[in-house]
């Protein structure tokens, strides 16, 4: 395993460029499986998540090239439709093959998926949705087994405890594009990654409607054509770039980005004292003028504050000057990067949901755990500002979402390290 050792005192000066999402392109890979033709994807990242699920659709029967940062894949043998554990144990998006094995094969075996120590993350919803389209689920030892004829529209409700389901309204979506009849989805996410994956379904045949809300009516086709598309960019990481500029109190421009999709995050980066200036309609310049003020923030479901930036974020309050309070109302217990910020010297205490944090003037270097992918991005931006050196462990949490992350971040001045533990 590597890890990281990094010099503080860091102020980020210049341009950084966001690769293709993550969350946008799992999905997107998993299309191949709901066609006959071949599947071409476009800036897709080179992570450890993605090559995961590519491992897994050649065990599904996609033969699968790549050049660069495209991808074809097109299925030549449908005789395996099995996701063995040692593939999904990896990576809980490889649950994403299950809607559309069972809707093009009428057969799916699905080991019940792994992924981030960040609390109970339940797939119910997703077999909830498959149910209502006719499908036959049972569990067979610890794998996921659906059959279906073929599925048939309905209309169902796909909200949850913590709101709509992300990855569960990419399964049912690509489920029902296939089924017959036509199925409206209630409650379905709004994120831009589900919206990318229904203009990407709709290129190649399918016929989705209320694209981006909450409600999406589809109706079922008999088979796809040729899907081909370019992966939106990864807001997540642009949000990273953003946080880790205004925490080493630096002045970058975040370019090959979407602003429109992090209006949330942007509102509350100018709310905490940080300059957010668009720079064309793809790029964004921040800075910090005066002082880091403390703001409350609440994790939301698209388009409210994004959770997976609640650990970044958390490192910038934690500079701030006063009382800041966030709370996690997507997966109450993804706290676990508060213990690591506590030994480099954060103020932070936690209750239920719910974390305040007393901002310090200065954080200091320590030997520090990533315990998941976006807890490490918030270790890798304390120990910028830091005094002195950081160490952080487990970075195979941060390469399964940022695409070497420690060399995008050199150019803007910063001192890390890739070393062998």
């Amino acid at each position: 395993m590597d890890k990281f050792v990094i010099q503080g005192d860091c102020q980020l000066r210049g341009e950084v460029f966001v690769s293709g999402a993550k969350n946008a392109a799992l999905p997107l890979l998993a299309t191949a499986l709901l066609t006959d033709h071949p599947t071409t994807l476009h800036r897709v990242p080179d992570l450890a998540d993605i090559r995961a699920l590519l491992d897994l659709l050649g065990d599904l029967g996609c033969d699968i090239s790549r050049d660069g940062e495209t991808v074809t894949l097109r299925v030549t043998d449908e005789s395996n439709s099995h996701a063995e554990y040692e593939r999904v144990r990896k990576m809980r998006a490889s649950i994403c093959v299950l809607g559309p094995l069972v809707a093009k094969r009428g057969y799916a075996r699905v080991s019940m998926p792994g992924g981030c120590a960040i609390g109970a993350r339940p797939i119910d919803l997703h077999l909830k949705g498959l149910k209502a389209l006719g499908a036959k689920i049972h569990l067979e030892g610890g794998d996921i087994v659906v059959t279906a004829d073929r599925l048939k529209g309905t209309s169902l409700f796909l909200g949850g405890p913590f709101g709509s389901t992300v990855l569960g309204t990419a399964n049912v979506m690509m489920a029902a594009v296939l089924a017959e009849g036509t199925t409206i989805i209630e409650s379905a996410a709004c994120e831009p990654e589900i919206a990318d994956l229904a203009h990407a379904l709709n290129t190649a045949g399918a016929k989705i409607r209320g694209i981006g809300s909450p409600r999406l009516t589809i109706e079922g086709v008999e088979e796809l054509g040729r899907i081909e598309r370019t992966v939106i960019p990864d807001r997540i990481e642009a949000g990273t770039f953003m946080m880790a500029a205004a925490a080493t109190r630096g002045d970058v421009i975040v370019r090959d980005m979407s602003l429109d999709h992090l209006m949330a995050v942007t509102e509350k980066m100018r709310e905490a004292g940080i300059a957010v200036d668009p720079v064309g309609e793809t790029a964004v310049h921040i800075a910090v003028p005066g002082e880091l003020k403390p703001v409350d923030v609440t994790t939301q479901p698209y388009p409210g504050f994004p959770t997976d930036l609640q650990a970044q974020l958390m490192t910038v309050l934690a500079l701030a000057d006063g009382n800041s309070a966030v709370t996690e109302r997507i997966y109450p217990d993804r706290f676990m990067h508060v213990s690591e910020l506590l030994r480099m010297g954060a103020n932070i205490r936690k209750d239920g949901a719910i974390a305040i944090v007393t901002g310090q003037p200065e954080l200091f270097g320590a030997p520090v755990m990533a315990s998941d992918l976006r807890a490490s991005a918030a270790l890798v931006i304390a120990a910028l500002v830091a005094h002195g050196e950081s160490e952080i462990l487990r970075v195979y949490h941060i390469d399964r979402g940022y695409q070497r992350i420690e060399e995008k971040l050199a150019p803007l001045g910063a001192n890390i390290q890739r070393v062998a533990e």
